[in-house]
């Protein structure tokens, strides 16, 4: 029975010896801003974000600041499952961090309601009916002061991971450069030719040569076809 015991007592040594050294390796290899990841606050989530490292969706995503504040974008989600809706948008928002683009969070629109009457048999059950509805959660995500190529691989991106049950709809704004407004207005100018300033001779001179035309257009209208003769 002692040596029993004693065997029992050596075992339970070594499995609490074992447990202690996977939780000490396990707590080396964990990110040393783990509080600070899921705040969003630290200096170097920037750095951070624009790794790839496992767990790490696990987390709230990085919000950049914007700089400007000149929208660029802004992607409209759509499902009918809302587990998947808000899993999708985690996902858009982590993406757009490590791309850099400064998001807002996620914002909720109103859930579309859409109701429908079914009789259930068109004999004896006609005037029985029955009542189906169908929920489409909606959700929203902003970007702000991002190049459009940035912007461009964001959403290819979303498309190439789009889950299954989740459509978006992306509104994107090109800017044109700075005094385009007046590059196309010397173009078109120089396409156009514009001579001196019309006087009263020339108005005079193409009226008499419009009135030549209509003449001898009529002159040539009755010689083809000669006037009918009364009876």
């Amino acid at each position: 029975m002692l040596a029993h015991s004693c065997k029992n007592t050596w075992r339970r040594a070594q499995h609490w010896v074992r447990l202690n050294s996977v939780a000490a390796a396990a707590t080396q290899a964990a990110p040393p801003t783990t509080s600070a990841v899921s705040a969003g606050q630290d200096p170097l989530e920037r750095k951070y974000a624009s790794k790839v490292i496992h767990g790490r969706a696990l987390f709230a995503p990085h919000y950049h600041p914007k700089t400007h504040g000149v929208p660029v974008a802004t992607i409209h989600f759509r499902s009918y499952h809302l587990e998947l809706l808000n899993q999708f948008t985690h996902f858009s928002a982590h993406a757009a961090a490590a791309l850099g683009i400064p998001i807002s969070k996620t914002i909720g629109l109103p859930t579309e309601r859409t109701l429908w009457t079914v009789i259930r048999g068109p004999f004896v059950h006609k005037k029985t009916q029955e009542n189906f509805q169908r929920l489409t959660h909606k959700r929203l995500i902003k970007a702000w002061d991002a190049d459009m190529e940035v912007i461009d691989r964001w959403v290819k991106y979303l498309e190439e991971h789009m889950l299954a049950g989740v459509g978006i709809r992306v509104v994107r704004w090109h800017r044109a450069p700075v005094s385009i407004g007046r590059k196309q207005f010397d173009a078109v100018m120089g396409q156009m030719r514009f001579g001196g300033p019309t006087t009263a001779e020339q108005v005079k001179a193409l009226g008499e040569k419009i009135v030549e035309q209509e003449a001898a257009a009529a002159e040539n209208r009755e010689q083809i076809e000669p006037p009918a003769k009364s009876s």
